[in-house]
């Protein structure tokens, strides 16, 4: 061994011993000679004492090289723990053998390293790839020593319907198996190619370093050939054993899983999952295969030992309440003060209004685009299709706690599915087309639905994409299509079996059960799955119908999905108009007048991409349109800052309609309410620094705001406990808002990481945005955190100066944006105009002028000028303008590349 050949480990780590073996593959009497990493000894020198030990064990073709950042982890003060990281015999450094190793025999070689090496509890295993097996098994023998289990990109189940990844299905082909694995190194170089980003070559040539030489690799070849690949395979039943001895684990552990892995993809962590129902999850978007390679896990790994180190020991249950996939969200909404009596749930006036007077009048309408009603079901037809869908369902074997993903246009059947499913207890996962292709398959992938009920677009996605194992259909198809899309029924073929009597869940779902998975927009990265439980979606509706006043009998245009699910639970009558949903920008004034007159509507819900659209699409409008427009009651938008010159344009086209900008977030919706007249009113203040971003307004029905004071360097504290670092609420404070209500979400969809730095500050959702309080106690949003620019002694939250841009003629959409390093970074503005740049890159000398005279107003040094015909925003809003994005091409632009299209 030549130490210094290997990047990152401290040659006092590595040591041999000498090990019995008890293994069945072994005669009695035989000695195996072992390699570890283990810094032990160095903790010893060091005089510091370990919380326990970390038994880290590498798959195939892998060594103990793997771990060695926790490793180093692990020695320092504030966390130590004495790491052992093994070399599994015929692999890495370890003793060849000569023997063909089963995995029980696997299992057993690690306890004889244990007992040799003395190791007493608290002891925490940590596997990947076939070590994640070999680690649990090892755990369930040793349970009085166990303190926790933690693993990355494994799996303890192949499932007999499905074949194993194609790439072990070709490594164990007999053509190709001894070739492929022994003979030459081709297999070692491919699970190298897979981590993201490359291993840079020393690092590859530390990995290679113990396999050169087709006799160091007979050990790779015999773990490809032990894989289980069903029932008849002599290493099944002891992966049957581990498999399922992992349901009576009671000890804390986590998943850490790279998504990107083509061997070992979400399914396994679902399986996982299901056998660990507490663990705690975080899937890190983009790593696959070699997650420690692709991503920094250690310091994860030592952040959940510490918090578990005086909660559990071993052999004792350290696990908490879990909520979806084991992250238990904040609790915010648990502080529920009444019984459970007091609930109700989301489908809850369905049936009241079903069986009154109201029970044959227009519940639910969909547009078709010319002009008329494509489909309508009274409150009675509603409630019979959600009972006898939700019956259907549980016919099939959905139950209580499956995942149902629904891709489905908003409408009759999306109703009539979501709110089957809520009634049944099965988790809806709502992933709309607005997060486009790629999004929607990785947000649908990541959340694992046990089945999927689309239109025909979507179920040729999921077939072609393998989005769920189940695909059921909206309507009835021919036969020769449902075998070509894997169908296996329909909803109308499921409500048909409901209506026959049947199975009929007779308890609903309990009150604080995860009850839907829905994606953020995507706008500042991957979309995150936020989980809700019931009592969080019954009082989402709650603080909408009081906050703004709406009851049963109101009728509500529904221009965003969102809300044309929510009607039905508030009892209005929904419509939803004729547009591209994927698209709010779609919505047009006739189609908002012909959806509103189709219901007499006095309620509107559109985004600000759509209103745009609405005022730009409105001469010509019908005498008979402009009247039901004209007796609208209500408007609510959200999504995005709505500027006032649109919201003024908007109140003309609805002269009686009271228009609010409620803002919130997927995660809470909605936080704060205000009028056309009370952002008129505050703008109209002379609070000094009030004016820096746009007002919001108030905290709504059971909310509470505040906000966690930034940094001098513009960045927010790790958490709100350091003295005066806590939330404030005095006005002309910047900080990070802060908001805990009853509808606040439950947790982040096996994103623990994220969950974990979204409730840092105890009892508050950290929301990333930044704000601050006015004299009047209304809330004014500056921006996202990441989006802050921190220029030579200043710090620039931008949304303030792009709303002053906005103001100017000409200028439709305004973006300003940090270049350079950060602490010194240049402030940019990137410039969307009326009528647009025929091309992106540098602005005329007078636009730029007049955007930095603005600009200087509002107190910002503007350093350069940039124009986009189009500025890069969300799909799903059409209105979030990606900062990130345009701040590297910015940077690209002013260093003189070609501007191309941001």
């Amino acid at each position: 061994m030549v130490i210094a050949a290997w990047p990152g480990v401290d040659a006092e780590w590595s040591r041999r011993i000498d090990v019995p073996s008890t293994a069945a593959a072994d005669p009695a009497g035989t000695v195996h000679r072992w390699h570890v990493l283990d810094n032990g000894p160095q903790l010893e020198r060091l005089g510091l004492a370990p919380a326990g030990t970390l038994l880290c064990v590498h798959g195939n073709p892998t060594w103990s090289y793997l771990w060695r950042s926790f490793v180093a982890a692990g020695t320092a003060p504030a966390h130590p723990w004495r790491v052992v990281a093994v070399d599994q015999l015929d692999m890495g450094f370890s003793e060849r053998t000569g023997v063909f190793r089963r995995l029980a025999d696997r299992i057993s070689d690690l306890g004889d390293l244990t007992d040799a090496l003395g190791l007493d509890g608290p002891v925490v295993t940590a596997g990947h790839d076939w070590g994640g097996v070999i680690s649990l098994g090892w755990a369930l023998a040793h349970q009085h020593q166990l303190a926790g289990v933690v693993l990355t990109n494994t799996a303890v189940h192949q499932p007999g319907s499905s074949r194993i990844p194609p790439a072990l299905r070709l490594a164990l082909h007999p053509a190709v198996h001894k070739w492929g694995t022994t003979t030459s190194d081709a297999f070692l170089r491919v699970t190298h190619s897979l981590a993201s980003p490359p291993l840079p070559p020393d690092i590859r040539a530390a990995y290679m370093a113990p396999y050169r030489g087709a006799s160091r690799r007979e050990g790779v070849g015999n773990f490809v050939a032990d894989i289980p690949v069903d029932a008849s395979h002599p290493s099944h039943p002891e992966l049957t054993r581990v498999a399922e001895g992992l349901r009576g684990l009671k000890v804390p552990a986590l998943m850490l899983w790279g998504p990107r892995d083509p061997i070992f993809s979400d399914r396994y962590l679902k399986d996982l999952i299901q056998r660990i129902p507490a663990a705690k999850v975080h899937r890190y978007e983009g790593a696959g295969h070699l997650l420690a390679e692709d991503r920094n896990i250690a310091p994860a790994v030592f952040g959940w030992l510490t918090a578990n180190a005086s909660a559990s020991g071993p052999g004792t249950d350290g696990t908490a309440a879990a909520g979806s996939s084991g992250t238990k969200g904040t609790g915010l909404s648990h502080a529920v003060a009444a019984g459970q009596d007091t609930f109700r749930p989301l489908w809850a006036l369905l049936g009241e209004l079903a069986a009154g007077p109201a029970g044959s009048g227009t519940a639910i309408s969909e547009m078709a685009p010319d002009g008329s009603i494509a489909r309508s079901l009274s409150w009675e037809e509603l409630e019979n299709n959600v009972a006898e869908v939700s019956a259907g369902l549980a016919g099939i074997g959905v139950r209580n706690g499956s995942r149902v993903s629904l891709m489905v246009p908003p409408g009759v059947d999306l109703t009539v599915a979501l709110y089957a499913c809520l009634r049944l207890g099965a988790v809806v996962v709502v992933a709309d087309a607005g997060l486009g292709t790629k999004g929607l398959s990785r947000a649908v992938k990541g959340a694992t639905p046990d089945v999927l009920i689309g239109i025909d677009r979507a179920l040729a996605a999921a077939r072609a994409l393998g989005w769920a194992a189940r695909l059921v259909s909206v309507r009835d198809l021919p036969a020769a299509q449902r075998r070509i899309l894997g169908v296996e029924t329909s909803l109308a073929a499921l409500a048909r079996a409901g209506a026959r009597g049947g199975h009929r869940p007779s308890d609903g779902p309990h009150p604080d059960q995860p009850a839907a998975v829905l994606f953020t927009s995507g706008s500042t990265g991957p979309a995150k799955g936020v989980v809700y439980t019931h009592r969080q979606l019954a009082a989402m509706r709650d603080t909408v119908a009081e906050t703004f006043g709406i009851h049963p009998g109101d009728r509500l245009v529904a221009g965003f999905a969102p809300f044309a699910l929510l009607g039905p639970a508030l009892g209005t009558v929904s419509v939803t108009p004729a547009m591209d949903v994927t698209a709010p920008r779609t919505l047009t004034a006739r189609a908002l007048a012909e959806a509103a007159a189709a219901v007499d509507a006095t309620v509107v819900f559109a985004s600000p991409a759509a209103l745009r659209n609405v005022l730009a699409t409105q001469d010509g409008l019908p005498t008979a349109g402009a009247a039901a427009l004209a007796r609208m009651e209500l408007l609510l938008s959200a999504g995005a800052p709505v500027p006032e010159p649109l919201l003024a344009g908007v109140q003309r086209l609805l002269p009686r309609a009271s228009l609010h900008t409620p803002y919130g977030m997927t995660e809470a919706l909605p936080v704060t309410d205000i009028s056309l007249e009370q952002i008129q009113a505050a703008g109209a203040g002379t609070v000094a620094g009030a004016g820096n971003g746009v007002c919001v307004g108030r905290p709504v029905h059971g909310a509470r705001v505040a906000v966690l004071p930034l940094a001098a360097d513009g960045t927010a504290p790790a958490d709100g406990t350091a003295p005066g670092a806590g939330p404030v609420t005095e006005p002309g404070v910047t900080g990070e808002i802060l908001v805990s209500a009853p509808h606040v979400k439950d947790s982040y969809d096996r994103l623990w990481l994220t969950q974990q730095a979204s409730a840092g500050t105890a009892g508050w959702h950290r929301t990333g945005d930044v704000g601050h309080f006015d004299a009047d106690g209304r809330l004014w949003v500056e921006g996202r955190l990441a989006h802050i620019v921190t220029a030579p002694g200043a710090v620039v939250t931008p949304v303030g100066t792009e709303q002053a841009i906005e103001c100017l003629d000409g200028v439709r959409m305004a973006a300003v944006v940090g270049v350079g390093p950060a602490g010194t970074q240049a402030v940019v503005a990137v410039v969307e105009t009326v009528p647009a740049a025929r091309k992106a890159g540098p602005a005329d000398p007078a636009l730029a002028g007049q955007v930095r005279a603005v600009a200087a107003a509002a107190g910002v040094s503007v350093a350069a000028v940039l124009v986009v015909p189009a500025q890069p925003t969300d799909i799903r809003h059409n209105a979030k303008i990606d900062r990130t994005r345009l701040s590297r091409w910015a940077s690209k632009v002013l260093a003189g590349g070609r501007p191309g299209t941001p």
